[in-house]
């Protein structure tokens, strides 16, 4: 027991000697733990992706669900559908041989002449004439003498006012008022002051299926054919 009370004593009073000679710094270095080093390392970067082989496609994208389409509520009325009505054309103006009875035709006229100042005129004849030296006017009367349909009748061309064929944009049968009405304008002025009634009638070819015009009206003058006042 004395020398472990000994050893004790003299170990005590070195720990006094340390303390009064190094103080705090002592007690520091006998407390401060064990320093571990660290070491900083940069990661490795990582490496591209593969690319995909020729002739794959990437997915295409996935199409959104359609949406419930609404229904609709029946309809509670029923509009009728208009359907365009075809019309018939009008038909070809014309007399029959009935009216053409009485009808004033070429070499009716007092003389039979061409007619001129002093003289006796035949109208009818002159127009005739210069009607069948036009192929315009004989063209467009043979079409409108099959379009009739029926021998014996006349295209009907004037009855006071010029009337308007199926199928013409303009009155008058095509190139036939234009005639009638040079011719009208260049004859002597005693011929076209000539009073006339009822129809006349026109061939524009011999034979008794020729084509054939008329004109006409209750009491009229040549001169109304060019539109002018009657006296």
């Amino acid at each position: 027991m004395a020398v472990v009370l000994s050893m004790a004593a003299h170990a005590g009073l070195a720990a006094v000697v340390l303390l009064a000679a190094f103080g705090d710094e002592a007690f520091e270095m006998a407390v401060e733990p064990p320093v571990i080093p660290v070491s900083l390392v940069r990661p490795a970067p990582l490496p591209p992706p593969a690319p995909l082989p020729r002739g794959d496609a990437e997915p295409a994208p996935r199409a959104a669900a359609p949406s419930a389409r609404p229904t609709r509520a029946a309809p509670t009325e029923v509009v009728p559908l208009l359907t365009a009505v075809t019309t018939a054309p009008a038909p070809m103006p014309s007399v029959g041989d009935a009216e053409l009875a009485g009808a004033r035709g070429a070499g009716a006229g007092a003389g039979g002449g061409e007619g001129g100042e002093g003289a006796a005129c035949d109208m009818v004849r002159r127009l005739q004439g210069a009607l069948r030296r036009d192929p315009e006017v004989r063209t467009a009367a043979a079409e409108a003498h099959r379009a009739l349909g029926r021998d014996g009748r006349a295209v009907l061309v004037w009855n006071g006012e010029w009337l308007q064929s199926p199928g013409q944009a303009g009155k008058g049968l095509a190139g036939v008022r234009q005639a009638i009405a040079l011719e009208v304008a260049f004859a002597p002025e005693a011929c076209r002051a000539e009073p006339m009634r009822g129809l006349v009638v026109l061939a524009l070819a011999d034979g008794p299926a020729a084509p054939r015009l008329a004109l006409g009206a209750a009491a009229w003058r040549w001169t109304d054919l060019l539109g002018a006042r009657r006296r």
